[in-house]
């Protein structure tokens, strides 16, 4: 359902956006509110912001939640404009980025423990209700308003372009490698597919120390995977050889693939008391065996993007191991064609708008 009236911030014609109206999921330039930068909040003039999978589902309506307009983006990078006056940490000037949470309660056993993440009363920072009765809308836009908290200061020497996809994409990887051990220098750990997340989480390994292999579906990515990412290991998933030779030989896998398939084959190759980590989000229920679990005593878990303490810590280490993303930029006048080409899987490996020099009112 459209936000009504009410559901609009106060302050009218403030900002440009591009959004979505309907299931074509095709964006066009829109006037929309921002509040008054609070007592608490940060106001940023975004320069870039990433184009994310989960944009293209949402504006789409391809998971039943889109509240048209849509204004998408959860990868935002930019300049501080105004900060309230509870705001000590951020000056106007700083480059910050905002990831995909715009508030939480703040007050629950998750949001205490540091684990905002998992909060019932998640805010997303688009297409979701905030906690004034107001729909969020996204990056897409040339500025935001967020509250202090959900701010990430972008690291001397970190780019904002290759940045900002870290704060999905990245926090997305780096999160089960902390929380399950494969961060740890000589573990051998498998990558399931190489795109926007794949290609972070072997970078992201690789500066862990760690032995990795990339497991896809396209021999053609072997090349890149081990010359460009450097993967100590390609394994093509549909040669019955090479998958045997690789069984039993990983700590833990990062699965990043969101096509439904039997988990059977990939949780032979690892270990004893192996992990594999699911990180998409498969259309259907996933196809598993107990045996293949309970016999070697594996685990299959899932984990859904980070903490705000571990973004911060993500892109900390990310700018000392000099780790960015592989981009594409595009202008605000191509983000239905980069839209369209993500679909087909037809980018290495993410998209960013540059906002700043291309979103400009008519």
């Amino acid at each position: 359902m459209a936000p009504t009236e009410a559901e609009q911030h106060p302050r009218k014609a403030l900002a440009l956006a591009l959004a979505a109206h309907d299931a074509s999921g095709r964006v066009t330039p829109i006037r929309i509110s921002r509040r008054e930068t609070g007592e608490d909040d940060v106001a940023i003039q975004v320069l870039y912001c990433g184009i994310c999978h989960s944009d293209l589902h949402t504006v789409k309506n391809e998971w039943r939640t889109a509240m048209y307009p849509v204004v998408p983006g959860h990868e935002i990078a930019g300049l501080v404009t105004d900060v309230g006056k509870n705001v000590h940490k951020f000056n106007v000037g700083d480059r910050v980025g905002v990831g995909c949470m715009a508030n939480t309660c703040q007050s629950c056993e998750s949001c205490e423990a540091g684990l905002e993440n998992y909060c019932s009363k998640i805010v997303f920072t688009y297409n979701s209700r905030d906690r004034d009765g107001t729909v969020t809308c996204g990056g897409y836009s040339d500025m935001v308003v967020v509250n202090q908290h959900f701010v990430i200061r972008f690291p001397d020497g970190m780019p904002l372009d290759k940045g900002a996809p870290l704060l999905c994409a990245g926090i997305t990887v780096y999160t089960p490698m902390k929380y399950h051990g494969l961060n740890e220098p000589g573990k051998r750990i498998g990558v399931i597919g190489l795109g926007g997340l794949g290609h972070v989480a072997v970078k992201f390994a690789k500066a862990f120390g760690m032995r990795v292999t990339v497991i896809s579906t396209s021999p053609e990515k072997r090349e890149e995977a081990m010359e460009k990412l450097g993967a100590d290991a390609f394994v093509v998933s549909s040669d019955a050889g090479q998958m045997k030779a690789a069984k039993g030989t990983m700590h833990g896998i990062i699965n990043t693939a969101s096509a439904s398939m039997s988990m059977y084959p990939y949780l032979a190759l690892l270990k004893p008391q192996g992990k594999m980590i699911l990180l998409g989000l498969p259309e259907k229920p996933l196809q598993i065996s107990a045996f293949s679990l309970v016999a070697g005593g594996k685990t299959l878990a899932g984990s859904c993007m980070g903490s705000i303490r571990d973004t911060q810590e993500m892109m900390d280490f990310a700018a000392k191991h000099e780790l960015t993303t592989d981009i594409e930029v595009v202008g605000a006048e191509d983000v239905n064609d980069a839209l369209e080409r993500l679909a087909k899987g037809d980018v290495r490996y993410r998209f960013v708008i540059d906002v700043g020099n291309t979103l400009v009112a008519a």
